[in-house]
């Protein structure tokens, strides 16, 4: 079973001389599962109709497929999907693919379809509710900014029945346009950004594809860093499986990523540095670290589990990575900075460290 690559990496020298790491069912007399049969008590009135529906600008740009599953709220994929292939969806009356871009005034064609009871949602605790509202950065017409706390996830799934997004919602009914812009693994604390309309977010996904957007994160690692080590690039791909998740590693065939290491403060063991992520793959940092072989304190996919219990004695019990700070464009403006303080616990276990 493959973990995380720990081979030696190749190291060459910068310009400025810092180290560079490089269906039918089967019960007699049930209905047929199609999108256009109905149960033969449903009257008239309750069946549903064939909709027309107008692109408006704030979907402008946005995939047909995307647009649809948005539209028909609990409807599985292979439904949308097969009402596509099937011609049933039309746009300006003509037959469209499902990564059709849509424009602003397209109408749409959108047929009937019998999607059921939607399912009950899970209920979101007052607990969560008051962490949320007590965690917002910053908040103006567009954006929402937050300080995640660590163990919280961003959005259900895997287990997680509410996160981030479903609280947000539950406790926002009206603002029916917020979504995550970016995310941060569940165990990770700091700046999370939350566009509240499509064209935010959409300007949000395109200036993180560039160089606009610019993080920076908190990590305490094992080992001495050293100093001239100022960037990992090491190609990432998300293929291994670990005990039932989905593990990150270092792979020639992956995705190209990079990382900005500076060194903030020594220990007689570990090392505090700030990480900016220059692209954006999942488990980055911690995945660069341990190719580095510096892996972060507390971190039970990649981390080292004897640093971790010698760990425990100053009060570390959970992954020491914080999301410390993030500085975003706007139109015609000064760019957006939003800092968030390292957490209590963290800054407990840098004061043990240094007594």
């Amino acid at each position: 079973m493959a973990l995380p690559s720990r081979r030696r990496p190749l190291q060459t020298l910068g310009a400025s001389g810092e180290i560079v790491m490089t269906a039918r069912s089967s019960a007699p007399g049930a209905p047929l599962k199609s999108a256009l049969c109905y149960p033969r008590r449903v009257s008239d009135e309750q069946k549903p109709s064939v909709r027309h529906v107008t692109v408006g600008a704030g979907n402008a740009g946005q995939r047909l497929d995307n647009f649809l599953r948005t539209e028909l709220k609990g409807a599985p994929k292979s439904l949308v999907y097969r009402i596509l292939r099937k011609g049933e969806v039309r746009v300006n009356k003509g037959r469209a693919k499902p990564e059709t871009r849509l424009n602003e005034g397209d109408v749409v064609r959108i047929p009937p379809v019998r999607l059921g009871e939607e399912p009950e949602r899970a209920a979101v605790g007052d607990w969560l509710k008051q962490l949320l509202a007590s965690a917002v950065l910053h908040e103006d017409r567009h954006l929402l900014v937050l300080d995640k706390p660590a163990g919280v996830a961003v959005h259900a799934g895997s287990g997680v029945s509410v996160g981030v997004i479903e609280g947000l919602r539950a406790m926002r009914p009206d603002e029916t346009g917020l979504e995550l812009a970016h995310r941060l693994d569940r165990e990770t604390s700091g700046v999370l950004v939350l566009a509240k309309d499509r064209p935010t977010l959409l300007q949000l996904h395109e200036a993180l594809r560039g160089d606009a957007v610019h993080k920076s994160y908190l990590a305490l690692v094992k080992g001495s860093w050293p100093d001239r080590l100022r960037e990992v690039s090491a190609p990432l791909a998300k293929n291994s499986l670990r005990g039932g998740e989905r593990m990150v590693e270092v792979d020639d065939e992956g995705k190209d990523a990079v990382t900005k290491f500076r060194v903030m403060e020594r220990f007689a063991e570990t090392t505090l540095v700030e990480a900016q992520p220059v692209t954006g793959r999942t488990h980055q940092i911690r995945v660069h670290a341990l190719h580095a072989g510096h892996p972060i304190a507390g971190d039970d996919k990649y981390g080292d589990a004897e640093l971790d219990r010698g760990l425990k004695a100053f009060g570390l019990s959970r992954l020491f990575l914080h999301a410390a700070r993030i500085e975003l464009p706007r139109s015609g403006q000064k760019p957006l900075k939003v800092e968030a303080p390292l957490p209590a616990e963290l800054v407990k276990v840098l004061a043990a460290l240094r007594g």
